[in-house]
């Protein structure tokens, strides 16, 4: 017979499913599930709907890939941008950062990632060919704009500078202006940990690439 364990089951499944979470350790897993325990159950069952509406209700844009509640997102649809600009980051989050400055107004793309050929990741694992779809056809693009200009903003480290050559290659036949985020970003960081004014000096002083 199995001896039982000091928590009930549903506290065990609570705390083994915190620390399945990226960096919370077990001791880190208990101490949020005491916390929803002692809450009220308000606070408790309000944290476990905003779960399920985040699971259930955000997606990736069919345009830009972002994450948002609607399709197409709110960028893409917004008449006042820049649409015939795409800036090229790899994770949401970094267009989340760089939206932050409020310096940038053009449109974005969403590669899901950066070529990692040691790993298995090719151009096929990436949003590549939807990037590829939007310039050469204006309809493919948000609000129907045609693309002039596409920005690197991938990280400023190898995996970024690779994916970066890649894309170029593909766009010199496509006759769009080229250009990426100015070396203000540490070389081998990553976008998400700069500061917004690291970030608005990298769009502002963005290079054109040959």
């Amino acid at each position: 017979m199995d001896r039982p364990g000091p928590y009930p089951d549903s506290m065990v499944r609570l705390i083994e499913e915190f620390a399945r979470l990226p960096g919370i350790g077990r001791r880190s897993a208990e101490r949020l599930a005491f916390h929803i325990l002692k809450s009220d159950r308000e606070t408790a069952m309000g944290l476990a709907k905003a779960i399920g509406d985040v699971k259930t209700h955000v997606k990736h844009c069919s345009i830009c890939y972002n994450l948002a509640d609607r399709d197409p997102c709110p960028i893409c649809t917004d008449v006042g941008r820049e649409h015939s600009t795409i800036l090229v980051v790899e994770q949401p989050k970094d267009l989340i950062s760089l939206e932050q400055t409020g310096m940038y107004r053009g449109g974005y793309h969403v590669l899901m990632g950066h070529l990692a050929p040691l790993d298995g990741i090719e151009p096929e694992d990436l949003t590549v060919h939807a990037m590829l779809a939007r310039i050469d056809d204006a309809k493919a693009n948000a609000c129907g704009v045609a693309v002039t200009e596409v920005i690197f903003g991938l990280s400023p480290n190898l995996e970024g500078d690779g994916t970066v050559l890649y894309l170029a290659d593909q766009l010199k036949s496509r006759g769009v202006k080229m250009s990426r985020l100015a070396r203000g970003l540490p070389s081998g960081s990553q976008i998400e940990y700069a500061s917004k004014a690291v970030l608005a000096d990298a769009i502002l002083g963005r290079q054109g690439l040959e």
